[in-house]
């Protein structure tokens, strides 16, 4: 019997195994709303059929003594588990398994460190994200959705745009303070994160214009906290959003895993006090494209060499969270997750029909205590936000939404 395939930790992996809480998974949740219902049988043998066609999906975390200088994967021929669950039916089935996702991650011991509950017409997968981020189990089930439907769930090509220069980032505020926290509103005894979801239209944007919806909502984004940091009597602070970049293709060749690289978008106070709008966006997407446009590891240099093999996993465990722990105040003050446009179908055939809302979030651990993350689906923009109960509640939540629907529209500048 040949010995199973084992895979060395990629740093990502690696620093997020060091941090784990128990306080605050780290999970990452995907919600797709279909028209119609889905047959059972049916979809248990296409998400298992899906694993199989992208196996590097189908792994757990390899058992080692305490003195092994790295984590590995275990990659397993079958799942350890059943994946695919369905919810009875009940008013409360969908905020439960919303609840889930957010407090239950997947074990790293049991392959895959993935769950898909199905309440009704609703997928809700749950990622631990110390092994997978969202857009590849997208993928993973955009394959799963072809098997069940039968019909062609390629991606859609990518926006065109025109080949742009590599530049050095441009007017850029300096960073050499700590960036603002999210102030605190009203903090839920319970530990965990609170979870808002909301449908949107998308934002106009004139034809022709300089920047991008993406710079939009960074845009949108920047001046929400800034607002609701001014209710909260917070003093001015540059703000850091970080924001996740990914180059992988969107076909069956995707790699699977963590393949987002983190890049930070920073803001002055004296530019979130907007009196010319088209400039604050202009500025922004010359930021934006030029911070895409450098080279930069997933999570910077220091987290490569955290990450070397040059001491047992469980010493380099304690001092990367020392080092978190002290480097938690220049930790940026939200982060800003956009999606874009679903680039597949998530067409299930024709009873179940087509995806007509697409849903994500992102862990939302303190410091940082708040992200948003957007993503857009039969013309509309579907909003996350997810929070640390430490620092907001759901009603804070929900206000945060109704200041992000505002400022969202301010942005829509008219010639």
């Amino acid at each position: 019997m040949t010995a199973p395939v084992r895979i060395p930790f990629p740093v990502v992996d690696e620093v997020s195994r060091h941090c784990l809480q128990e306080a605050e998974p780290e999970t990452v949740h995907i919600e797709v709303h279909l028209p119609g219902p889905l047959d059972r049988a049916r979809l248990r043998k296409a998400f298992l059929e899906a694993l199989h066609r992208h196996p590097r999906i189908l792994m757990r975390e390899a058992r080692g003594p305490w003195y092994r200088r790295q984590y590995e994967w275990e990659l397993t021929p079958e799942p350890d588990v059943e994946v695919v669950t369905f919810a009875p039916p009940g008013p409360r089935a969908l905020h439960d398994a919303r609840t889930r996702a957010l407090t239950d991650a997947p074990p790293l011991s049991m392959s895959p460190p993935v769950r898909l509950d199905v309440v009704d017409s609703v997928l809700l997968l749950t990622i631990n994200h110390t092994a997978l981020d969202g857009p590849a189990c997208l993928r993973v089930l955009a394959t799963a959705a072809e098997l069940y439907g039968g019909r062609d769930n390629s991606p859609a090509a990518p926006p065109t745009r025109p080949a742009e220069p590599r530049q050095d980032v441009p007017d850029t505020p300096a960073t050499w303070s700590p960036p603002a926290r999210v102030a605190h509103g009203t903090p839920e005894p319970s530990p965990g994160n609170g979870l808002l979801v909301t449908e949107l239209p998308l934002p106009h944007r004139p034809k022709g214009s300089p920047y991008t919806v993406n710079d939009q909502l960074m845009v949108t984004t920047a001046l929400t906290i800034a607002h609701w940091n001014r209710e909260h009597g917070a003093r001015p602070r540059p703000l850091r959003i970080t924001m996740p970049v990914d180059d992988r293709p969107r076909d069956t060749t995707m790699p699977i895993g963590n393949g987002t690289r983190l890049v930070e978008v920073p803001y002055a106070p004296r530019e979130l006090g907007v009196t010319d709008m088209p400039a604050l966006l202009r500025r922004t997407a010359e930021r934006t494209r030029a911070l895409k446009a450098l080279p930069r590891p997933q999570l910077g240099h220091g987290a490569a060499l955290l990450t070397a093999p040059w001491a047992p996993v469980t010493a380099r465990a304690a001092l990367t969270r020392t080092l978190r722990r002290a480097a938690a105040p220049w930790t940026s003050t939200t982060l800003l997750s956009n999606i874009g446009r679903i680039p597949y179908p998530l067409d299930f055939g024709d009873e179940a029909g087509r995806a007509h809302a697409v849903w994500f979030s992102a862990p939302a651990r303190m410091p940082r205590g708040l992200t948003v993350t957007t993503a857009s689906t039969a013309g509309r923009l579907h909003l996350a936000l997810r929070w640390s109960k430490a620092l907001l509640s759901h009603g804070d939540g929900a206000h945060l939404r109704d200041l992000f629907e505002h400022y969202l529209h301010t942005t829509e500048v008219t010639p």
